[in-house]
C-alpha cells in the first residue's frame, strides 16, 4: 500500500490585531530567526510534495514556496485552508499557523502518519478542537467551500462535520503536548 501524498501550509494571512504587528516578523526569545522562517523550517523538515504559503508573501520567501490567496477575503483560516486544499493535487494537506511556534516537526509528523487517503487528523482538546496544526483530506474541499459560501468560517463548525462526515479522525491532545499549541496572540506571549 502507498503511503498517501500530502502538501504542507503554512497560515500566515491573519491581520496580527491584537500584537499590533505582523506576528510573521516577530523574532522570539532565543532565536535569530522571524517566526514565518521558524515554522517554514518546520514545514520544509517533513519533506512534503509541495509547500503552499496562505497569505501575503514576504521578502525573502524562497521561490519554490507557492503563494496561495485565501478563497474570501476577511474570512479567517478556513479560507485559507480551502484555498490551499484547492490548490493542491496531494491526497493530504497538512496545515501549520504560523502562530503556533513551540509545534516540532516530530508531532507534525506523528498526525501524518495517523492519516490515510481519505481520511486527515484533528487533535481534540476537551470539547475543542486543534484546528491549525492538522491534517485534511483533499475530499473535505468541497465542504469548506460550501462553509465559506454560506459564511459559516468557524474552523470548530468545519472539524465537527468532517468527523461526521468520515473525512476527520480526532486524537486526544496528551498532557504533555498541550503547550505545543500555546499560540502567539500579544507581546506578552512571546
Amino acid at each position: 500500500m502507498t503511503a498517501p501524498s500530502f502538501a504542507a501550509a503554512l497560515l500566515a494571512g491573519g491581520k496580527s490585531t491584537r500584537m499590533g504587528l505582523d506576528k510573521a516578523l516577530i523574532v522570539l526569545p532565543g532565536t535569530h530567526l522571524p517566526l514565518w522562517r521558524r515554522q517554514l523550517s518546520v514545514l520544509q523538515e517533513l519533506r512534503p510534495q509541495e509547500i503552499l504559503w496562505s497569505g501575503q508573501a514576504r521578502p525573502g520567501l524562497p521561490e519554490d514556496i507557492r503563494v496561495v490567496t485565501d478563497s474570501i477575503a476577511e474570512a479567517g483560516p478556513l479560507a485559507g485552508v480551502d484555498a490551499c486544499l484547492q490548490a493542491t493535487e496531494s491526497d493530504l494537506l497538512l496545515v501549520l499557523a504560523i502562530d503556533l511556534p513551540r509545534m516540532p516537526p516530530a508531532f507534525l509528523q506523528s498526525l501524518l502518519a495517523r492519516c490515510s487517503s481519505e481520511c486527515g487528523i484533528v487533535v481534540r482538546h476537551g470539547e475543542y478542537f486543534e484546528p491549525l496544526a492538522a491534517v485534511y483530506p483533499k475530499k473535505l474541499q468541497p465542504l469548506a467551500s460550501e462553509h465559506l459560501a454560506h459564511s459559516r468560517y468557524a474552523m470548530q463548525d468545519f472539524v465537527r462535520e468532517g468527523i461526521r462526515a468520515g473525512l476527520l479522525c480526532e486524537v486526544p491532545l496528551e498532557e504533555k503536548d498541550v503547550s505545543l499549541f500555546q499560540n502567539v496572540n500579544c507581546p506578552e506571549d512571546c
